[in-house]
């Protein structure tokens, strides 16, 4: 899975702990968001999204590869 998380989070001019503190996580689940090692819940996706003005789909690119 691909994310632009880092991208839109430059964007609203957050940083790592400020968007993690808006969605309710860890500094260090964004930094593994950020690096692709972490799925996150729907949930989660969710208020990432929502914080950051986009949709799932335009935050989150899934390749046929992640879904196997």
């Amino acid at each position: 899975m691909k994310t632009r998380v880092k991208e839109l989070r430059a964007r609203h001019d957050l940083t790592q702990e400020a968007l993690a503190n808006l969605v309710g996580v860890r500094r260090e689940t964004i930094v593994f968001l950020e690096k692709g090692k972490y799925n996150p819940s729907l949930k989660l996706a969710y208020r990432i999204a929502r914080t950051l003005d986009t949709t799932i789909d335009e935050l989150f690119i899934f390749e046929d590869s992640d879904l196997e």
